[in-house]
């Protein structure tokens, strides 16, 4: 399928007629509004659900929002029956209302070039989990050694914790260098001072579209069911805040400061035929958490920083998201089980997306392994942990036949840390 838009109908464009993903955007300093990217163009939705081109299904509008919420809890069959009216004005020899409109494509149709975009989705809550086995048997060997990287329930259990959704932001957001205590093993009392040892986290973010009731578990195909879709997601770390204050309850102010995402919700329904499996497990798991068929997604990642004043930005890693060991599915599963009621806008972040070779790391942690080995940038600067004013950049796509269902760019720029005195 192709789309008259014609930048849409480029191989290695990531927003071909088959994607259609959603995100929030304004111009000219006009209210924020839902919107689909196609191409090198914003499809301005509340535009075209005005002019009733565009049906959600509900009582009142719910693309003249500053967020996707309003749409998303209208449930599975309300996504399914606006892609499919996207996709018919979208297509070429498609529905001519607004292909044989010009009047109303100045409208509805803004140059990605002029739309600022915005938090895509109202953050209910936001948890990061820990279900990356390459990236959980790295650092626990740093930590730990290879006999004792894993934690005796990790591979019984997804492993996460309740993360700040008030620091979610939408990529392009610049983000301070966080302060903090810290100590090293050789310091006999802890110190505040700026992070020194400031990472990313390579995720994918899986996005709430329907709630669950308090006090009732779901199974992995409901919570598939409640996905409604995916972003990329850059859970920035403060490495050496978290090695001080994370025994006994874990990431608190190391990982509190900022998580970026990138602008675009990539639906589930558009990622549907690059579903993989997970692994064959290493010891079986308890029923609720098995899945009834393939629940994870084959998709290209990439990690890019670029120093400033740097000519160009540096690939650090290239991985997959099919690498995980859990699903964002048995994610949501777990969260449930004990009765915790899950939300419209809730935000679960994968953990951090590690290969078996060092080329797919998706941290500089495990990239410089503890910062013992330096990373030499393709512009010749050397790194073991992001210096002020560096860009780091995520981006992936799936793969398909001579098309890509791509998410953008994660992009955020690290400023100097505030002038803070304790």
């Amino acid at each position: 399928m192709t789309s008259w838009i014609e930048s849409a109908n480029a191989p290695h464009c990531h927003f071909p007629i088959q994607n259609l993903p959603y995100g929030v955007f304004a111009k000219n300093g006009e209210e924020p509004r839902c919107g689909v990217a196609i191409g090198d163009m914003v499809v301005d939705m509340a535009v075209l659900e005005a002019a009733g081109l565009l049906d959600a299904g509900g009582t009142t509008t719910v693309f003249d929002k500053p967020a996707l919420n309003d749409f998303m809890g209208l449930g599975k069959a309300s996504w399914d029956s606006v892609r499919d009216q996207l996709t018919a004005l979208l297509a070429k020899d498609g529905d001519p209302a607004l292909s044989g409109n010009g009047t109303l494509q100045r409208k509805a149709l803004v140059p990605m070039s002029a739309a600022q975009m915005f938090m895509p989705f109202a953050v209910s809550e936001y948890t990061d989990f820990y279900a990356g086995k390459q990236h959980a048997f790295n650092v626990g060997t740093m930590f730990r050694g290879p006999e004792n990287a894993l934690p005796p329930n990790w591979l019984h259990i997804p492993i996460g914790y309740n993360g700040r959704a008030s620091t979610v932001i939408v990529s392009g957001t610049h983000i301070k260098r966080p302060v903090g205590q810290v100590k090293a093993p050789t310091d006999e009392a802890p110190s505040f001072k700026p992070c020194a040892r400031l990472d990313i986290e390579l995720e994918m973010g899986a996005v709430v579209g329907l709630p669950s009731e308090m006090g009732q578990p779901i199974s992995v195909q409901e919570a598939d069911d409640m996905i409604f879709g995916y972003v990329i997601l850059n859970d920035w770390s403060a490495r050496d805040i978290q090695a001080w204050e994370y025994q006994p309850l874990g990431p608190f102010q190391a990982k509190a400061f900022a998580t970026s995402i990138s602008p675009w919700v990539v639906t589930k329904a558009a990622l549907e035929p690059f579903r993989a499996s997970t692994p064959a497990r290493e010891k079986e798991l308890l029923p609720y958490l098995n899945e009834p068929g393939p629940m994870l997604y084959d998709i290209d990642l990439e990690v890019y920083m670029q120093p400033e004043g740097a000519a160009k930005a540096s690939r650090l890693a290239k991985t997959n998201y099919k690498q995980m060991y859990y699903s964002a599915a048995q994610q949501l599963a777990h969260h449930a089980v004990s009765g915790c009621k899950m939300n419209i806008g809730d935000l679960l972040g994968s953990g951090t997306i590690s290969g078996p070779d060092k080329s797919e790391y998706g941290s500089l942690l495990e990239m410089s392994w503890g910062g013992k080995e330096p990373i030499t940038l393709e512009t010749g600067e050397t790194r073991t942990f992001i210096e002020d004013g560096d860009t780091l950049t995520l981006t992936g796509w799936a793969q398909g036949d001579g098309y890509r269902i791509g998410f953008g760019e994660c992009t955020g720029t690290i400023l100097p840390a505030p002038d803070f005195k304790a």
